[in-house]
């Protein structure tokens, strides 16, 4: 059995899809550089707001009690381990994991299990 190709000749039609085609792709392409400059341009003030939210977490933590790390970091290890048990996506879990492990590295800290420069460490020990 072989295969057998006909070639046509371009018409008038076909020419004019194409350049239906060309033109379209051009105003995807224009459109997508459009919203990317938009978001390029927003970019600068995502990241400081994002700056500003973690350094209040952080400093809510570094003020909050002890009992309250600990359970603020149980519970978000529960829900993690219940997303990960429910099958839910991976990523949902390590998102899930991120105030367990802020939490738990702050408790570590408090309790003299955080790493610390030597300079730190003589300074605490009123060296």
């Amino acid at each position: 059995m072989a295969n057998q190709t006909t070639t046509r000749p371009a018409t008038g039609d076909d020419d004019a899809g194409q350049r239906d085609l060309a033109a379209t792709t051009r105003d995807v392409a224009s459109g997508v550089a459009e919203r990317a400059s938009t978001v390029a341009a927003r970019l600068p003030e995502a990241a400081a707001t994002t700056r500003g939210a973690v350094e209040e977490a952080a400093r809510r933590m570094e003020a909050g009690s002890d009992e309250m790390l600990a359970v603020g970091a149980s519970l978000s290890l529960g829900i993690a381990l219940g997303l990960l048990l429910g099958g839910a996506n991976r990523i949902l879990v390590a998102l899930a994991l991120i105030p367990a492990t802020a939490m738990g590295v702050t408790l570590l800290d408090r309790f003299g299990g955080g790493r610390t420069s030597p300079s730190a460490a003589s300074a605490r020990r009123g060296a």
